[in-house]
């Protein structure tokens, strides 16, 4: 029989077990994160892809939410009620979210990045994917070949017909300085007096400015536009399905899609074990075929169908004539060149 010392002694070992055990592994599960996107065809990709294997693998319930909202996110952490674990934010915040200190940095230990794309190395902003901004047009209205640059966009006479662009200045002043003549090594930063004066040259030849990404693509089906500015993937989507579109992607803007860890978000060890699981590049690779946007990855690529591969704005050839978008600029600069876009378009109704 044990001494009452013994006892005590044993007890207090089994109590002191527990707390050894979390403070060395995994803490306790949370019965469900708060993953924030889109919405649309990305998240079910998403879920394909990454967020069905990781409810089966950890037991935790992943409910998505949409739409991508920065001012949202700004006051969620500066209220200091955060409700999403996880949360998309626009390819052009990157830098903006961390100088503003509303993401939480990426935990190395349990993400790793190490064989990334530099671009994806942000330290408080996650990207397994990129996405372009290119421009796309309908062969059937250019029988002696189509647009194969901005100055072409811009080149009404040689290429006529209907127009659509963004209702927004980001990748439009950089379209309009290519279109003009500038290098992408001398393209930033933005000589925005001259964007401006390019933009009123092509104007007039905009039948619509977009607002929403599948915009574009379904104006050059519906046959509305010959030729569009737009997002990659929005097109991949419908040329994939035999759509008469076709993509240019010499001067496209390339930007990373991004996701962030909110400031004060709780449970926030399994949101970084959420994104390491993104981090794979045989994921990566698969949800680049559905969606049309590169993963990050630098070996994912090998695993993409080798069809599929000039359809994605990394593959070699495309990344070539591509250019990154400079998010530090658009960060200092942003809000004055908004108000200024929105001056103009104002001018122009």
């Amino acid at each position: 029989m044990r001494t009452r010392r013994e006892v005590l002694a044993a007890t207090a070992a089994a109590l002191a077990m527990p707390r050894v055990a979390f403070a060395e592994g995994e803490p306790p599960k949370p019965k469900q994160l708060i993953f924030n996107a889109s919405g649309g065809s990305q998240i079910a990709a998403l879920r394909e892809n990454y967020l069905n294997d990781f409810e089966k693998e950890t037991g935790i319930k992943i409910v998505d939410t949409s739409p991508v909202d920065f001012g949202k996110l700004r006051a969620m952490v500066e209220s200091g009620n955060v409700s999403w674990n996880i949360t998309e934010i626009g390819g052009q915040d990157g830098y903006r979210v961390t100088e503003m200190g509303l993401a939480e940095p990426i935990d190395g230990k349990i993400v790793d990045r190490s064989k990334f794309q530099p671009q994806a190395q942000m330290s408080h902003v996650f990207s397994p994917s990129c996405y372009s901004t290119v421009m796309c047009y309908r062969p059937d209205a250019f029988p002696k070949g189509g647009p194969k640059s901005w100055a072409d966009f811009w080149d009404v006479k040689a290429f006529p017909g209907p127009r659509s662009m963004r209702n927004h200045p980001v990748d439009n002043l950089e379209a309009a300085l290519i279109a003009d003549g500038v290098t992408l090594e001398q393209l930033y930063p933005l000589d925005v007096d001259r964007a401006f004066r390019k933009l009123d040259a092509v104007h007039k030849h905009i039948n619509v400015w977009w607002s929403t990404g599948q915009q574009p693509a379904q104006l050059l089906v519906d046959k509305e536009v010959v030729l569009a500015t737009g997002w990659n993937g929005r097109f991949y989507d419908l040329i994939r399905k035999e759509a008469p579109l076709v993509m240019e992607w010499n001067g496209g803007v390339l930007k990373q899609g991004s996701w962030v860890v909110p400031k004060g978000a709780k449970d926030q060890y399994w949101a970084m074990k959420l994104l390491a699981l993104m981090s794979d590049p045989k994921r990566q690779a698969a949800n680049a075929e559905i969606l049309g946007y590169s993963g990050m990855h630098l070996d994912s690529d090998q695993y993409v169908a080798e069809k599929i591969r000039p359809l994605l704005p990394l593959y070699p050839d495309n990344l070539r004539k591509q250019i990154w978008l400079d998010q530090k600029w658009w960060t200092t600069n942003g809000a004055e060149i908004g108000e200024r876009w929105n001056k103009w378009m104002l001018s122009k109704a």
